[in-house]
């Protein structure tokens, strides 16, 4: 056996610059990117490494190890999970740093591939800087915080470790139904150890994503209980755009004429003209999809985890009987509330579900009534979104304007506070695959670091964020990354003063306002509300910006940041009194004491849409 001999840092850069992934017939290397902050845990080493292999996955520098995170994040979303980015930190704060980006990848099932440094395996140092000692347990570090958001650990404590973590590594981020992010800790003295590696461990290898075959049994069953439904209806997840099977889906509904709404995550499916697109489901979702989940006698849930946003907390299906069949590639989704399950790729299930249907259809009412309630919904939203003479803008009226002025290949991405919902509710697809809304883990901060990562990965088109002014002074430093590195971004400030939509669930809870708002928060000052200039704080991150005082001046400025060569930030203060809803029930947690009578008002409403609830079954 041939051997090499290299230092644990240099063994692991060149098996990942060796790694290759075939799509659509293209090979291309399976790590598209790096980002790295460097520290003394990960600089002398493992730096040195990823400089020298630039030409096969460039490292960028983030300001912050979170968002960098999570702009690795966003770029394997944008690349629907068959391309890897990765982020790399020093010891201690650096490495807590990306475990909410951990989180989030954790949460929508998305590979990342996180190195971080680690204190030394001698501790001959000990205590070395940036170290937490425990006094009962000296091996446990910081990155053991990482065990219970990601989906493969392991600490390196010896070169040839690499042999056997990397393998599996790779292989959970690949796997469609445990795909997640993957944690390397890499202690500074065993990066720079070396060991006689087999060369054949540095072959490039060519990986594929599997596509997990249904049991037949399974799609019989599943065939049998659609035969005999009245009213079925598909609810559309993100798993339908992971596995490639946009396609299938809408050849699926049309041939047999089932309506279909969809998740967050699925979003873009169709386009909103198609005829049985009914909208998007749940309490953020539409009228029109929820009344046909009202009214459902069997669903299938194709590539859903089923989130309590997508179910209204589970009160959306209102059948006792309802029928539920889940197809996901995942165990643990596919059987949740006592699902007929097909554990299986969706593209997989599909077509040959499809064909063991033969030409059965759905009854022409249920088809008819798909599209009345579609056409009302619509309206809804047509009426929301127009513009208007208002001296501010709703959330509504500034995505219906972005909504008309984005080509296809553009992508339009948020994450916490109210854009999200109202970016769900009233978005009209043209072209699939526009919107990433990060809804599973909600993080704030997501939204600009993600715009950065998602611009890496489609450098072609362009990545519009829009961010809440909350959401934004929580993390808004990759505007220069995206300057500093020359991806460009079109960023919307939409302020309105605070975190209103928590305020406004706050208050309609019966609870007082208080601490959401600039306006309610707890202050000692005696002057004048303070508000931030986000136009000139963007400007000192070297982005061209400008505030936008009037709807009707929004499309002019709109065009100057397409036409501008690097980051623009547009800022309009938002009427935060104006909000978008639909029939939705969501639980959240109110007091079963209280003296306040409008909280005890609030809980008895609240109350009431819980006998709706599916208990388990």
């Amino acid at each position: 056996m041939t051997t090499i001999r290299l230092t644990t840092a240099q063994a692991l850069v060149r098996y990942l610059a060796a790694q290759q992934i075939e799509i659509d017939g293209k090979v291309e290397s399976l790590f598209g990117c790096a980002f790295a902050i460097f520290g003394h845990g990960n600089v002398t080493c493992l730096g040195q490494q990823l400089f020298e292999n630039q030409s096969v996955f460039p490292t960028w520098r983030g300001q912050n190890e979170q968002s960098m995170a999570l702009a690795a994040v966003a770029y394997a979303r944008a690349n629907q999970r068959r391309r890897i980015g990765i982020a790399t930190s020093s010891v201690g704060p650096g490495a807590t740093n990306m475990i909410t980006a951990a989180g989030v990848a954790h949460t929508n099932r998305l590979p990342l591939l996180l190195l971080a440094g680690d204190t030394f395996q001698s501790r001959l140092p000990d205590p070395v800087l940036q170290q937490t000692e425990h006094f009962s347990n000296p091996s446990l570090t910081v990155n053991d915080a990482f065990k219970t958001v990601t989906r493969f650990w392991d600490r390196i404590n010896a070169p040839s470790q690499l042999t056997v973590a990397l393998p599996q590594a790779i292989a959970t981020m690949l796997d469609p139904a445990d795909c997640g992010p993957a944690m390397i800790a890499l202690p500074q003295d065993v990066q720079g150890q070396a060991w006689d590696f087999p060369e054949s461990f540095f072959a490039p290898k060519v990986h594929r994503i599997r596509r997990p075959q249904p049991e037949p049994i399974e799609l019989d069953l599943a065939a049998e209980a659609i035969k005999k439904a009245k009213r079925p209806l598909i609810i559309a997840g993100g798993g339908v755009a992971y596995s490639g099977a946009r396609n299938a889906l809408i050849q699926f509904a049309e041939k047999h004429q089932i309506p279909v709404v969809e998740t967050i995550a699925g979003r873009t499916l169709l386009s909103a003209d198609h005829p049985l697109n009914c909208g998007p489901i749940g309490t953020t979702g539409s009228n029109s999809a929820n009344q046909m989940c009202g009214d459902a006698d069997v669903v299938i849930a194709i590539g859903t985890r089923l989130q309590d946003f997508t179910t209204g907390s589970w009160t959306v299906f209102r059948d006792p009987d309802m029928k539920l069949i889940s197809i996901n590639a995942g165990r643990f989704d596919a059987t949740k509330h006592m699902a007929q399950s097909i554990i299986s790729d969706a593209k997989a299930a599909i077509v040959p579900l499809s064909e063991r249907l033969g030409n059965w259809q759905t009854q022409n009412a249920w088809v008819d009534k798909a599209a009345a309630e579609t056409s009302q919904w619509r309206g809804v939203v047509e009426q929301r979104t127009a513009a208007s003479d208002t001296a501010l803008p709703s959330y509504a009226q500034i995505i219906g304007k972005v909504n008309s002025l984005v080509n296809e290949g553009d992508r339009v991405i948020t994450a916490a506070g109210g854009l999200p919902a109202e970016l769900n509710m009233n978005w009209q697809a043209t072209y699939p695959y526009s919107l990433d809304v990060e809804f599973g883990f909600s993080c704030m901060g997501y939204e600009i670091a993600a715009g950065w990562g998602n611009k890496i990965a489609r450098p072609d088109h362009e990545s519009i964020v829009l961010v809440g002014d909350g959401s934004y002074l929580m993390m808004n430093s990759d505007i220069y990354s995206s300057v500093l590195t020359g991806h460009k971004m079109i960023v919307l400030v939409c302020d309105n003063g605070g975190f209103a939509v928590i305020r406004k669930l706050q208050t309609n809870t019966g609870n007082t306002a208080f601490n959401n708002q600039l306006e309610d928060c707890t202050t000692e000052r005696d002057y004048e509300l303070p508000r931030v200039d986000f136009v000139s704080h963007a400007r000192g991150l070297g982005a061209n910006a400008e505030k936008v005082e009037h709807l009707s001046d929004f499309e002019a400025a709109f065009e100057r940041a397409k036409a501008s060569d690097k980051t623009y930030v547009i800022v309009t203060d938002i009427d935060d009194t104006v909000w978008s809803s639909c029939d939705a029930w969501w639980e959240v947690g109110l007091s079963e004491v209280t003296d306040n009578e409008s909280i005890a008002n609030a809980r008895d409403q609240w109350e009431e849409g819980r006998k709706h609830q599916r208990r388990g079954v």
